[in-house]
């Protein structure tokens, strides 16, 4: 009798977890979507100085108060604290500048981050574990030379909202946030092809628009405010050994 009194009863336990689990995966959602989906989100912050270096054509945007856990995330080596403008400097091949929190983000700036262009899968499986590691992790991509751009919201290891063209739709997951639309960016759907003349103008809209984008979701890495500019970030080398 205790057998199946047993079997019955962690059937039962079963099932009340899962649905648990799935009520806490939909409020969790619901929140994402009822932040990102809000018209013109962004930090509200106003005092910002102008970028006066080289643009960042990839970066990470990571809610999170403490550099030292990105660090240790990306598995960064032979680090050193440096400025913004050393850090920005250096972060190029195999190096990558971590900043210091601005109003609760961490930027990683680096051509070394994870192309979707070269292989999407890559930058899926990197962005996951990042995500998994330190929660909510934004990416951002723009080439103006060749119009490949890309972009990401990913909490917990879930994807939110993610595009990425490269020649081609390479990536398109998710719903378009209010940003997407306010902004009138294009995503096109999977098998569209460069080829299309039509295409081109919003190919270069899309890429212009990147940063604009980051500003609205978290922060653009091209104005910063004076209090964390005057602030030192990290500079490390990145191993590139990303998961699949």
């Amino acid at each position: 009798m205790l057998i199946p009194f047993g079997i019955v009863l962690g059937t039962g336990m079963f099932f009340i977890y899962c649905a648990l689990k799935r009520a806490q995966a939909h409020r969790r959602e619901t929140a994402l979507e009822a932040q990102f989906n809000t018209p013109s989100y962004s930090l509200g912050i106003s005092s910002y100085r102008p970028f006066t270096f080289e643009q960042p054509s990839r970066w990470l945007a990571i809610k999170c108060n403490n550099p030292r856990s990105v660090q240790e995330a990306l598995h960064l080596h032979h680090t050193t604290p440096c400025s913004w403008e050393e850090g920005l400097v250096e972060a190029h091949d195999d190096k990558l500048f971590v900043s210091p929190m601005i109003s609760g983000w961490i930027l990683v700036v680096g051509s070394g981050l994870p192309d979707p262009a070269e292989d999407v899968d890559i930058c899926y499986h990197f962005l996951a574990d990042m995500s998994r590691k330190l929660g909510h992790v934004q990416f951002f991509d723009s080439n103006r030379v060749l119009n490949h751009h890309a972009w990401a919201l990913i909490d917990k290891g879930d994807v939110f909202r993610a595009y990425a063209w490269g020649g081609e739709t390479l990536w398109n997951q998710g719903p378009l946030t209010a940003a997407e639309k306010e902004l009138e960016l294009t995503c096109y759907d999977y098998g569209t092809s460069a080829g299309l003349f039509s295409a081109k103008d919003g190919l270069t809209l899309n890429c212009e628009k990147v940063n604009q984008l980051a500003a609205r979701w978290s922060i653009d890495p091209t104005t910063v405010p004076d209090s964390a500019w005057n602030a030192h970030g990290i500079v490390g080398e990145f191993s590139h050994a990303w998961p699949h």
